[in-house]
Parts: C-alpha cells; sequence; structure tokens
C-alpha cells in the first residue's frame, strides 16, 4: 500500500479476474477485502448503475443471511438459465 496504491489494487482485480476467468464485461463489480466494491462499464453513467446493483444485491444477501443463515447457494443449472437467458446466443429475456 506504500506504492502505486490504485494502480496494484486494479492491478490486482484484473489478475483474479485472468485466474479464474471472469469476463469483466459479464461481471462489472469486484468487492476487495478490506477495501470495499469497484465497479465499472462503458460509460460512467454505466459503471454508477453497476454500483447500484452491486449493492442492491449486497442487500439481499444481507437479508438472506439475516432471516434464513441456512440458505444454501442456487445450483448452477439455475444460475445459468437466469444469466444465458439474458446474456446467451438465445437470449430472449429483456431483448427490444
Amino acid at each position: 500500500i506504500q506504492e502505486s496504491y490504485e494502480k496494484n489494487t486494479g492491478l490486482v482485480i484484473a489478475e483474479t479476474f485472468e485466474k479464474r476467468a471472469i469476463d469483466p464485461k459479464a461481471v462489472p463489480a469486484a468487492l476487495v477485502c478490506k477495501h470495499g466494491p469497484f465497479t465499472w462499464g462503458p460509460t460512467p453513467e454505466k459503471a454508477v448503475e453497476n454500483a447500484l446493483v452491486l449493492d442492491e444485491c449486497a442487500h439481499m444477501a444481507l437479508l438472506t443471511r439475516e432471516f434464513r443463515p441456512e440458505a444454501a447457494p442456487a445450483d448452477q443449472a439455475i444460475l445459468d438459465k437466469h444469466y444465458y437467458r439474458k446474456h446467451g446466443a438465445g437470449a430472449y429475456y429483456g431483448q427490444a
């Protein structure tokens, strides 16, 4: 943290995404331990929108843990269904 803190934080985010094969366009946010959220987008407005979405997701996760601490994560099949119906090759949800 003594030298090039901001640059090195960004490099760690990029390195983590690369190591985990995460597409930064598909996941435009990162939570950094002992820091906080980072979001991005093709425009400043989209980056702010992504920050609001991240905040809402965090709020829903908090409420889930408070009211149902035993709740398990969703199965990968349902996660994929929700993602690919909007972002996949045959996307149909939310399309113009």
